[in-house]
Formats: C-alpha cells, sequence, structure tokens
C-alpha cells in the first residue's frame, strides 16, 4: 500500500518542517506525488522521524534463552521506535567466521520483527579469517580490548596490529584497560568482598576513568598509525573526549558512540539502583555524564547506541562481584534522549522553539543519519526519497514505565517508576506500519 503521513511535523537531515510525509512501494516519495489510493495516517501534533538505527546490540541468540532472543529484544526495540539493528557477536556460539554469521542471519530471518545485521568478533586467532570475509556481508568488527561478558579479550599484539594495519572494514573497540582492571578488581576484592562494602558504587571505582583512558588512547594511536576506520564503543569519560575530534563526519576516520545510559545515569545512582546500572564501561560521574552531553553537542561524540544487554533479574540480583554488566534499554532509548526536550520544565521555557528546532535534529543525526553513515548502510536513516520508509512517529504524552508494559525477555528495567513525555505512536517499517512488515538483512556499501 501507499501512505501519507499527514500534518506532522518531519525531522529529516538538519532541518523541522511541517509537511506530509508520501510513502510509495516501501521507499519515501517526493511530496505530492500521484499514489495508488494511499491510505492516510494523522500526525498532527507529532514530530515525524527515521526510524532509529541502534548500532550497538546484545540480543543473546543464539545461546542464551533464559536472557533474551531475537523475536523479544526486536518486539522491544520496535515498541521503542528502533527499526534496524546491529547485533554482536558474544554469543554461543561466538560470530567468528563466515559460517556463524550464516547461522545468526537466519535465527533474525525467522524472528526478527526489525531490520538486522551483524558485527563479527576478533579473537586472538581469528585475523587472517575475518580479513578474508567480503566486507559486504557485516557491519564491523567488534575488537574487545577490554574482557566483558562472553570473554573475547584480544590481548595479543601481532594480532591487533596485522588487524589494524590490514583491515578495511570498521573495527568497533570496547576500549578498557585490562590490566588496570585486573589489578583494581584484586585490591577492592580484598578489602570489600563479603562485606557490606560489596555493592555496585565500587563499579566505576573498578572500571576507572584511567582503564578507560589509557585503552582508548592507545587503540587511537594505533588508528592513526595505520589510517584505520576506527569506532569507539560507549564512550564514559569526560578525558576520552580529549581524544576525539570534531571535524566533519566525512572528512574523519575515527568516531564515537555514546549510551543513553551513560548521558541518564551517574554515580548517585548507584545507591538506588545497585547493579541494574551495573554495566561495562561503568557509569561513571555527573561531572563525566555533562561532559558527554557537550561532546554530542560539539560533534566530538557521533553516535548515540544503547548497548542493549539484558540479563535475568536472578544474575543481577546477586551480590556485586558476581552479578554481570549490563542493561536492557532499547525500548526507551528514544524516549530516554526526547525526555529532556519534552518535560514540562522544557516546555515552559521561553526559548523553547528555539530549543527544540536545535536539538531534535541533533539526536536524529546521532541515532539515525551517523550510524547509516559510520557503517555505510545502505538506503536508510533518512527521510529522504528513494530511501526505505522506515519511520518512527513521536507524540507528545505521559507514559509511566512499568513491569506489564516492559517488553524485554529479561522482565525488568532500571527506569521503572520513570515518567517520560513523549510516546511512539506509530512505527513504519519498510514502508508498512509495524505489525504488517517483514523485517529485512541490512546491507552494507562499506
Amino acid at each position: 500500500m501507499d501512505y501519507i503521513i499527514k500534518n506532522g511535523i518531519v525531522v529529516n537531515d538538519g532541518r523541522m518542517e511541517k509537511r506530509d510525509l508520501y510513502i510509495s512501494q516501501g521507499r519515501i516519495a517526493e511530496e505530492g506525488s500521484e499514489l495508488k489510493d494511499p491510505q492516510i495516517c494523522d500526525a498532527a501534533g507529532c514530530y515525524v522521524m527515521p526510524g532509529v538505527i541502534d548500532t550497538h546490540v546484545h540480543f543473546r541468540d543464539p545461546g542464551f534463552p533464559d536472557k533474551a532472543d531475537f523475536a523479544t529484544e526486536s518486539r522491544a526495540a520496535l515498541a521503542g521506535g528502533v527499526t534496524s539493528v546491529v547485533d554482536m557477536p558474544n554469543t554461543n556460539p561466538q560470530t567468528t567466521t563466515l559460517a556463524d554469521l550464516e547461522v545468526k542471519e537466519q535465527i533474525a530471518a525467522e524472528k526478527s520483527v526489525v531490520n538486522y545485521g551483524f558485527m563479527l568478533g576478533a579473537t586472538n586467532d581469528n585475523i587472517r579469517t575475518l580479513l578474508d570475509i567480503p566486507v559486504e556481508r557485516y557491519a564491523a568488527i567488534k575488537l574487545f580490548l577490554g574482557s566483558s561478558t562472553g570473554n573475547m579479550l584480544v590481548n595479543r599484539q601481532d594480532a591487533l596490529e596485522t588487524l589494524f594495519k590490514e583491515s578495511k572494514k570498521l573495527i568497533v573497540a570496547h576500549c578498557e584497560s585490562e590490566d588496570i582492571i585486573t589489578a583494581n578488581m584484586r585490591n577492592f576484592k580484598m578489602q570489600f568482598a563479603g562485606t557490606d562494602g560489596e555493592t555496585a558504587a565500587l563499579h566505576p571505582k573498578i572500571r576507572n576513568r584511567e582503564a578507560c583512558f589509557v585503552s582508548t588512547y592507545k587503540a587511537i594511536e594505533r588508528a592513526r598509525k595505520y589510517g584505520t576506520r576506527f569506532h569507539v564503543a560507549h564512550i564514559s569519560t569526560a578525558t576520552e573526549l580529549s581524544l576525539l575530534s570534531n571535524m566533519g563526519l566525512e572528512e574523519k576516520n575515527i568516531t564515537a558512540e555514546v549510551t543513553p545510559n551513560h548521558l541518564w545515569f551517574d554515580d548517585r545512582d548507584y545507591e538506588e539502583l545497585g547493579n541494574m546500572i551495573k554495566c561495562n564501561p561503568a557509569i561513571k560521574s555527573n561531572d563525566d555524564r555533562m561532559a558527554l552531553w557537550g561532546g554530542l553537542v560539539d560533534g566530538l561524540i557521533d553516535t548515540i547506541a544503547t548497548d542493549h544487554a539484558p540479563h535475568t533479574l536472578a544474575q543481577k540480583l546477586q551480590r556485586y562481584f558476581d552479578a554481570p554488566g549490563g542493561i536492557p534499554s532499547i525500548q526507551h532509548s528514544l524516549q530516554m534522549m526526547l525526555e529532556g526536550f519534552f518535560s514540562p520544565a522544557a516546555t515552559e521555557r521561553d526559548d523553547y522553539a528555539d530549543m527544540l528546532a536545535e536539538w531534535l535534529p541533533l539526536i536524529v543525526a546521532k541515532m539515525c543519519h551517523n550510524p547509516a553513515k559510520i557503517f555505510g548502510i545502505e538506503q536508510r536513516g533518512f527521510l529522504n526519497p528513494g530511501y526505505k520508509a522506515d519511520v518512527v512517529v513521536v507524540e507528545p504524552g505521559e507514559v509511566i514505565v512499568d513491569n506489564n508494559n516492559i517488553m524485554y525477555k529479561c522482565g525488568w528495567s532500571p527506569l521503572v517508576g520513570q515518567t517520560f513525555h513523549t510516546r511512539i505512536k506509530q512505527v513504519f517499517l519498510n514502508g508498512m506500519p509495524a505489525g504488517q512488515s517483514k523485517a529485512e538483512a541490512l546491507t552494507f556499501n562499506k
């Protein structure tokens, strides 16, 4: 069918304008195009944006059915206005070969209700295998420079040199110094394990600023040495920002990502939420959080992605040292990023219209446009004629997160009780309303 989304405020390519959006044969059409018996969708008072592209998710499929799978997590993504995801390789088995990739592609084709792509994982022993796989088959190479869920740490210097020197594909890295973390963990376990002091408040002290900065510095230096296309995952500190550039996106090989969680929470929240906000790298101070917001504005940070990482509630309720790191967040990521601009305090500002005109295009750039550009995702991320019609319609209005409306398989969120002042009114996927459309495999041009 053809559709016209009428009377909405379209946010696209740096602009906000009240106009109708035309969809024909699954793609965005020129405004005023002659459509065949179009269905009319009224978006009066709403904001019409490209569907969010989340390039950092852990859907845990295959291997961890107690935590998540592609069916449950893709439905949560769609409910949050996310229409495309890139899944990480630390599943079971790990996605480190073309055969592993093909298994996950089949799983997603059968289960997913959002468009999907995958990263391949680097190990100490598979670099040559990775370099031989056609680059258009996958989104990027994921490199763990600090250990996290899945134990995919790469620490052999010859493997790293070969990868950075020869890779023709974007490398995405989890940057934390394993040596610093290991030493800190040993010291804090000696002091606090089994005592009342064993709480999640230790997390940013163990996985501290130094661990992040040292690892990110070394990785960026290696990328600069070889001219490697390199993307720093989940920046979490103010100090790392000094390593980044705010040149235009087309001019830089080194880019960076931040998660909504690192922009939303800070270390004061550990007292109430504990292990619910334990993630790697750790959520740190309010000064770090505010610096990350500044990095978004200044162009030092290029993308926003969730690092959606569910674990069961029972696993999270263990003592701090035993509880895994990871936060489920994809269902609410867009609302988290919009809340500061639709909350009552924001809407009462005298300069509200100007603020919204500045911030909404910025959020869309970081969550939609830039992910498509950096990862070479074809024909998505914009509401331009000819592009696949992945669209989210957002309306102002209150919604409260509770255990009855969480769609994650793990069944919990640190946001329970949070009131958001936007709602996801409607989502179009590949030109059809969500629920009527079929998900597609993402295609990559580089």
